[in-house]
């Protein structure tokens, strides 16, 4: 059985910083592209952050990029995201992602940002 466990999240104020974790289990972690993704208040979009290859390639949305980063434990099965200079923009609950043969997603954690 699949499982993607996210934790971290929380309420922070603008500016500050928070961590996801995303433990896996029940897959092959050091094959599968790993990412985070965010579901905005009302929106019933997910839309990339970051995500990590197996090769550590990684890629990030535009506006993530300098303030989050994306790195993989493949000996814990565990992808993280460090988040940075938070804005009440990236307010919304992040999901875990696990892509290659299959796509596997977590349930979710919530992140609030207040201004």
């Amino acid at each position: 059985q699949v499982q993607l466990v996210e934790s971290g999240g929380g309420l922070v104020q603008t500016g500050g910083s928070l961590r996801l974790s995303c433990a896996a289990s029940g897959i092959i972690f050091k094959f599968f592209t790993m990412g985070w993704y965010r579901q905005a208040p009302g929106n019933q979009r997910r839309e990339l952050v970051a995500s990590i290859t197996r090769g550590l390639s990684t890629n990030y949305a535009d506006s993530a990029k300098g303030r989050f980063t994306i790195s993989r434990d493949n000996a814990d099965n565990t992808v993280y995201l460090q988040m940075n200079g938070l804005k009440p923009e990236d307010t919304g609950v992040y999901y875990c992602n696990a892509m290659w043969s299959d796509t596997y997603w977590g349930q979710g954690i919530q992140v609030t940002v207040s201004s």
